[in-house]
């Protein structure tokens, strides 16, 4: 069915909006998922950087003598933050990026790490990295001390030993003179850092313990398995959200077009019962103008019987009468078939004896069946069925006198009757004639198509229209070994009396 080309533009217009609808509810989509994964990194990111936060105050919580953390002390206190899938590693790096206290796996620090903007993602977590020092002392002491770092984790016994005596010279220096001695002279002031570099220590050694063991920065590994969970779920939901949308595009699409197509139906199909009715209403006059014309064609053809039968009437004029006879004879028969056909076929049903009915129209025919000396086989089994007996008789009249048309004199016409599944039964007339070419069968029910040089072609159409009143079927096959075979099918069974 070929639409209207106004009708497929604009079908082609709502198809292209809807898909643009949905295109554009993709594209939204997407990036309101990179949005909310870059959110979501953000995020821990400043997690991360609270972390770092909250660990320089617990450092700064571990001094001893304002600067000096050991490392055990230290490494406890972290080992106590950490949190399986979540903050998986701690590390307090030196100024050369060699960690002096962790907790939990090793993280890897590379030189670009250390020069970089602190944060680095892998596939599993997060690196950050928090560069500010944890205090930064300034210049105390003699010239050769350097700048030093505010806080030391410190391992050495030796170390950790000189600190202690340097801190107990610093409280001597402090205590009052006793009463009666001479006050002794100010001291020295006392440097931010106490700790310098002690007599039995070179000047290499101290200078790579402050590089080595003061803390420069706090290195944290975050887990990324809930952000990827995060991540993921998000992008499900508006996969999701966009699959429902195209889905209901589709379906809209489907909609619109079947719309279309019933409009298109509904037109035709009251087109096609305009024409219809106009078709019933010139059947019905043709029907009757075919009835009117069958009284003058008697006329004719008594007065030319009249004219026929005067024996003192010239032959000539008597063969002509004859010939007026013979046509007008034909032409009754085809009118007669005619009305007959366009009748309105209407079932009532009851029970009718196949058999006999069989035989009553056998009974009628059988002038014919004697004259070309024909064997007529009745159904064996008696059966009985649900029908209309009138239509019934009609339907058995013409297919009857189809075979007996057909076969040659001293031929042979069966008719059977088949039990078939449930409550149905199947009814076969059979010949030995020759037969209905494989390329005919399906138009010979058909008005007006006939294989006889003389017939007219509307008794197998007549047959059609009553079995299709019954609700059966009727088709033609080749009879084995020859000749043509009739099959109605669907035969209802009559119910018998209780």
């Amino acid at each position: 069915m070929r639409w209207p080309s106004a009708t497929r533009s604009r079908s082609l217009g709502v198809y292209a909006a809807l898909f643009l609808c949905v295109a554009a509810l993709g594209g939204w989509q997407w990036n309101e998922h990179r949005r909310f994964a870059e959110n979501a990194r953000q995020a821990l990111i400043n997690r991360g950087r609270d972390i770092t936060s909250t660990l320089g105050i617990v450092v700064n919580s571990q001094r001893r003598f304002g600067y000096l953390v050991v490392k055990d002390r230290i490494e406890s206190a972290l080992n106590a933050l950490l949190h399986p899938g979540e903050l998986e590693s701690i590390a307090i790096l030196s100024a050369t990026g060699e960690p002096i206290a962790s907790a939990g796996p090793a993280v890897e620090i590379t030189p670009a790490m250390m020069r970089g903007p602190g944060v680095y993602w892998r596939q599993h977590d997060l690196t950050l990295m928090n560069l500010m020092d944890l205090g930064v002392g300034g210049p105390a002491g003699p010239a050769e001390d350097p700048v030093r770092p505010g806080t030391f984790v410190v391992t050495n016994p030796r170390l950790q030993k000189a600190l202690r005596s340097a801190a107990a010279n610093r409280g001597a220096a402090n205590r009052p003179a006793a009463e009666g001695a001479e006050p002794a002279p100010p001291p020295a002031a006392v440097p931010r850092f106490p700790f310098s570099r002690p007599a039995w220590m070179d000047q290499e050694e101290y200078d790579s313990i402050i590089r080595k063991q003061g803390a420069h920065s706090l290195v944290v590994s975050l887990s990324t398995a809930e952000l990827r969970r995060t991540v993921r779920a998000d992008l499900l939901l508006r996969s999701l959200v966009t699959l429902l949308a195209s889905g209901l595009a589709f379906f809209s699409a489907f909609a619109w077009r079947n719309f279309y197509r019933n409009a298109e139906l509904r037109i035709r199909l009251v087109k096609a019962g305009e024409m219809n009715s106009h078709l019933a209403e010139m059947n019905f006059a043709a029907a009757g103008l075919a009835h009117e014309t069958r009284n003058p064609l008697n006329l004719i053809r008594g007065f030319a019987q009249m004219i026929a039968m005067q024996p003192e009437a010239a032959p000539k004029l008597r063969a002509h009468a004859s010939a007026i006879i013979e046509e007008a004879d034909r032409v009754t028969v085809q009118l007669n078939e005619f009305i007959d056909y366009s009748k309105p076929r209407e079932a009532h049903f009851g029970p009718v004896e196949v058999a006999k009915l069989v035989a009553a129209v056998a009974r009628t025919l059988l002038p014919d069946i004697e004259d070309k000396q024909i064997v007529v086989v009745p159904p064996a089994a008696p059966l009985t069925i649900s029908a209309d007996e009138a239509l019934f008789r009609q339907a058995l009249f013409n297919l009857l006198l189809n075979a007996v048309q057909a076969v040659a004199p001293g031929g042979r016409i069966e008719v059977r009757t088949l039990a078939a599944a449930g409550d149905e039964a199947v009814l076969e007339i059979a010949d030995d004639g020759p037969g209905v070419p494989a390329t005919e069968r399906a138009n010979i029910f058909k008005p007006y198509v006939t294989m006889r040089e003389k017939g007219v072609g509307l008794g197998l159409a007549i047959v059609h229209q009553i079995v299709a009143a019954h609700r059966w079927d009727i088709v033609c096959t080749a009879n084995s070994p020859r000749g043509a075979l009739f099959r109605l099918s669907h035969l209802k069974l009559a119910a018998r009396p209780a």
